[in-house]
């Protein structure tokens, strides 16, 4: 199914401001869905140029949490006439909110349908369909009336286009939702009402009396531990009162946090008072605490395990320089090289917060480090094209690993001992796969060559590395009518063992 701006692009000429208001409302009407007890359905019209407002096509759609739903089918992309759906094309011609017509029966259940026109400066841009279930009887209390009344005011805020406001942009993932806490404030910033969750909240906080006929400023400010944070939490409280809405702050009170956000109430332009939002998050915030600790933990690891290997390198590459043999010498260099890879990985993980690598980064400290012996001993240069993105900490590993034997491989045996040339480095990355091709421009591979057989130390790792941990593929060929050798690694992303 297309996303909204997909939806709006393709079906509407709306421009790109009226397209950004509409993400606004998407973005804040579950609170009016909750409110209200139903579903809202966003329309916008799509009828012929002589007669817009005679077609309309929904683009977007949410449900209670509530209540139940009066659309368990999905209703984005479905399209409606006049006829079929009356009061759209009543509510942006007259820029009211429509509740003229009679419930109706929808898959066996009544519905009633109210619209609300979006207004966005002198326009019209949409309209709002709010579709409340009665198939569940509802008991009038003091917690249905004032979400309800709430509701109402926000709903012709939309109408009036003074909600919602684009500064500050809502943080909706984390803002507190109405099932969480709600509380209501009149015109003079008296609780009028407060919801169970929102009583248990300041409970927590250490108030035990009831919130109804308190002042909420001066109280919440009382009880918090941080001056700061006090001073602050009551003057968004009172800024709401004043018509300015503000975005979600986080505070502390008697070892308890809680999330405050403050939404003014001002339908047609008059005074209603205020709704704050709260929610308990202490829970949560001790969850955060132990998940950063256990994060901070694995990056020590990762630094004490790069510092390790790095002790490791030292010490061979001290024995290879004490050592006489030239075969043991070469043995224990190769051995240098690969631990000295493994550890700039580790080195990488242990700034990386969540077990993710650069591999680009890596690979780019990598080459220079092989390139420089390389240069030095044989003349070879090595380069890289392309990107490797970033990879998963299970892949980087052997993933390095593999590309180090590969290019070392290649500055041993492609090139006669005195000739210089040149091996590139090629990574292309699609949604699935990540190919490499590291190519070099030497005398090819022999006659017979077998990687499968090859008895090379370096390429039997490379082998193992690949079909066990990476699951991928590797193939050796000759480059056709070009001198010299290409070695083709393709490995899957979405791997996990």
């Amino acid at each position: 199914m297309s996303t909204l701006s997909d939806l709006l692009a393709e079906h509407t000429g709306l421009s790109g401001t009226a397209a950004d208001h509409l993400q606004l409302v998407v973005a804040e009407w579950q609170l009016l869905s909750d409110l209200s007890f139903a579903d809202f359905l966003l329309w916008v019209p799509i009828g012929p140029q002589e007669a817009p407002d005679s077609r309309f096509l929904c683009v977007a759609q949410a449900r209670p949490t509530t209540a139940p739903t009066a659309h368990p089918e999905d209703v984005v992309g479905t399209e409606v006439t006049e006829e079929e759906h009356p009061q759209l094309r009543r509510a942006a011609l007259e820029g009211r909110i429509c509740r003229e017509e009679d419930p109706r029966w929808h898959l066996g259940v009544p519905v009633r349908r109210e619209t609300i026109p979006v207004r966005l400066g002198d326009e019209i841009v949409a309209v709002l369909s709010r579709d409340t279930n009665l198939a569940v009887p509802r008991v009038p209390s003091p917690l249905e009336i004032s979400y309800l009344g709430s509701a109402a005011d926000l709903c012709q805020m939309v109408a009036d286009g003074t909600f919602p406001t684009p500064e500050p942009a809502p943080d909706v993932h984390t803002s507190p939702r109405v099932g969480d806490g709600l509380i209501r404030l009149d015109s003079s910033g008296t609780v009028v009402f407060a919801s169970p969750n929102a009583l248990s909240a300041y409970h927590r906080m250490g108030h035990a009396a009831d919130l109804v006929g308190a002042q909420l400023a001066p109280l919440t400010r009382s009880l918090l531990n941080d001056p700061f944070d006090a001073d602050e939490v009551a003057q968004r409280v009172r800024r709401a009162m004043g018509g300015q809405p503000s975005m979600r702050i986080e505070a502390e009170a008697r070892g308890a946090t809680v999330l405050f956000r403050a939404l003014p109430l001002r339908p047609r332009g008059q005074q209603a008072g205020a709704l704050v939002l709260v929610r308990d998050v202490t829970e949560v915030k001790r969850r955060d605490r132990a998940l950063m600790s256990k994060d901070a933990t694995i990056r020590e690891i990762h630094h004490r395990v790069k510092n390790n290997l790095q002790t490791v390198a030292a010490l061979l590459r001290l024995q290879s320089r004490r050592t006489g043999n030239n075969e043991a010498r070469l043995a224990l260099d190769e051995s240098v090289r690969r631990v000295t890879s493994i550890a700039l990985v580790h080195e990488t993980l242990s700034m990386s917060v969540d077990e993710r690598v650069d591999l680009d980064d890596v690979v780019d400290r990598v080459i220079p480090m092989m390139s420089d012996v390389a240069v030095a001993e044989t003349g070879v240069k090595v380069r890289r094209e392309g990107r490797f993105g970033v990879v998963s900490a299970e892949l980087a590993t052997p993933l390095v690993m593999v590309l180090t034997e590969l290019v070392q491989n290649a500055f041993e045996h492609a090139f006669p001992e005195g000739q210089g040339g040149e091996v590139v480095v090629q990574a292309e990355r699609s949604a699935r796969w990540l190919d490499v091709v590291i190519s070099d421009d030497g005398r090819g591979l022999p006659k017979g060559f077998s990687l499968e057989r090859a008895e090379r130390l370096g390429l039997q790792i490379v082998r193992t590395l690949v079909e066990s941990e990476l699951r991928g593929s590797l193939s050796l060929r000759g480059r056709g009518r070009q001198r010299g050798t290409e070695a083709v690694l393709r490995v899957p992303l979405k791997y996990r063992r």
